[in-house]
């Protein structure tokens, strides 16, 4: 009998887990449990294999060896299907939506309709709706997935596992394209549904969140299992220590630095989408060769749009965007990315699945930008000598962890994709670098060695543009802030004058 409670109570437990792709081993005989009402943290370096092994208890990968265990019953999940059957429900870090159709449709994929041919979506619209109000999800049943920001998307896909009903959860990196004041509600949800008996696993590198969230914390290091033990028995300096083997502090701005002349320069931009919604209204800022302009704001309010305008992707509906040639502003409003690329502008995009990658190697990524000219190709012919050359080296410096330049880059863990993007990025030298999100997904390790090339660039003189959700990120390395509210600039504040009470009221709108 108290064999039974004991399952009953340990409703996940995978023993000896193994994972290989060829000759690299990304989980190594791992053991790990989650208990009923609990909320375990995952921790680990990017590409330690903690996605990997969440992908075995979604159904989404078979193990070499080892087993996984429901409620203590050995089972073999050959789909995701099988695993949702037995209560599984995965939100991944990169969504796993349909940008065409709604969200009630997106959440109604694969459910069980009692004979119905399709959906009843009214029905499915309303439930949404209940459940947005329960957890302080609120998202338009009725919207386009693809018309939605990260963070409401990110909403829909916990919504979607909500819906389903999961009693396991695993959340991949979930607050990652949260806003900070949209966390806390978040951590609310996750409490309730733990409270309510719900095993969750919480993937994170943010150790703030680990340690105001979770019950117990695991940590992966190269595939194996480095120590698991409960929350309350450990502390950030020894997590960060048994993922990394080392003492890490994050890089931070140092000293006044004086900036050079303007590089990037928006004046009246205003930005109308296809619907004719109004993202931007009348801005003006700009960034100075040596300085590192940060851009802080709630998530969804015209950060992205500006971004996308400084890199080329969409176009004002009115305003003009300036880029420095020598010794002249060339008005770029209405060229595309390449011209821009050409004058020195480098882009870090906030999605790199959606705008900076193809489903193509590492090596074919890497020089993505540049294929088309010398040494890359002659007269239309590839050199593949320099693009393999040039993706080792970018390996090399930029620490991705893979089996090498022939690597799918998709099959790369989320904050490795990152790197490629990056060291690409960086390494023209760039003289405007637009940084959108460059940590997301990051463990506190590549984290600091993003840190650590953006200010190297600072320092060599280029002009910066950080748009990050993440205040520490832009209080850490900027030397001015910019702050937007409801597509406009609601006031700027030099770095020696910031104060997180000042830059939180003026993210609500009040001015400086």
């Amino acid at each position: 009998m108290a064999n039974a409670a004991s399952q009953h109570e340990t409703p996940l437990r995978l023993s000896g887990v193994t994972v290989r792709f060829g000759n690299f081993t990304a989980n190594d005989a791992v053991d790990f449990a989650v208990a009923r009402g609990q909320i375990h943290a995952l921790l680990g370096e990017n590409g330690a294999g903690k996605t990997t092994l969440m992908r075995v208890v979604a159904g989404l990968l078979v193990p070499q060896e080892g087993s996984i265990a429901i409620d203590g019953v050995p089972v073999t999940f050959a789909s995701p299907l099988d695993a949702a059957a037995k209560g599984v429900g995965m939100v991944h870090q990169h969504f796993m939506l349909v940008p065409t159709l709604t969200v009630a449709q997106n959440v109604s994929i694969g459910i069980d309709r009692a004979g119905r041919l399709f959906p009843d979506l009214k029905k499915v619209a309303r439930e949404i709706e209940e459940i947005g109000a329960r957890y302080g999800l609120k998202v338009d049943p009725h919207a386009r997935v693809g018309d939605l920001s990260v963070a409401s998307q990110q909403r829909v896909e916990i919504v979607k596992a909500l819906y389903r009903g999961a009693r396991i959860l695993v959340l991949d990196e979930p607050t990652a394209v949260l806003a900070p004041q949209e966390v806390e509600g978040f951590f609310r949800v996750l409490r309730m549904l733990a409270d309510a008996g719900t095993a969750i696993v919480f993937i994170s590198h943010k150790l703030n969140e680990v340690m105001a969230l979770s019950h117990q914390v695991s940590v992966l290091r190269h595939g194996r299992l480095m120590a698991s033990m409960p929350t309350r028995d450990t502390n950030p300096t020894e997590l960060a220590r048994l993922m990394i083997g080392d003492d890490l502090t994050l890089p931070t701005v140092e000293g006044e630095q004086t900036p050079g002349r303007p590089v990037l320069v928006a004046a009246g931009v205003t930005f109308r989408n296809e619907r004719g919604v109004e993202r931007l209204r009348d801005v003006s800022m700009s960034a100075h060769a040596g300085e590192i302009v940060g851009i802080a704001g709630v998530d969804g309010n015209g950060q992205q749009e500006l971004a996308e305008i400084f890199a080329g992707l969409i176009a004002p509906t009115s305003g003009i965007v300036s880029l420095r040639r020598g010794e002249s502003l060339i008005d770029v409003s209405r060229t595309g990315p390449s011209s821009r690329i050409a004058l020195g502008l480098s882009h870090i995009p906030e999605d790199r699945q959606r705008t900076a990658l193809v489903d193509l190697s590492i090596a074919d990524n890497a020089v993505l930008e540049q294929v088309t000219h010398s040494p890359f190709s002659n007269g239309g012919i590839l050199a593949h000598g320099a693009i393999r050359s040039f993706s080792e080296e970018l390996i090399r410096v930029n620490d991705v962890r893979c089996t090498g330049p022939d690597q799918r880059i998709l099959t790369l863990s989320g904050g490795n994709q990152q790197k490629v993007v990056l060291g690409r990025a960086l390494s023209r030298e760039p003289s405007v670098i637009i940084a959108v999100q460059p940590t997301r997904g990051l463990d506190i390790g590549a984290t600091a060695f993003v840190h650590e090339q953006l200010l190297a660039q600072r320092a060599r003189g280029a002009a910066i543009v950080l748009v990050s959700t993440e205040l520490d990120e832009i209080l850490a390395l900027s030397d001015r802030v910019v702050v937007m509210f409801a597509g406009s600039v609601v006031g700027e504040i030099l770095r020696r004058d910031v104060t997180l009470d000042r830059l939180g009221a003026m993210m609500t709108g009040q001015a400086a």
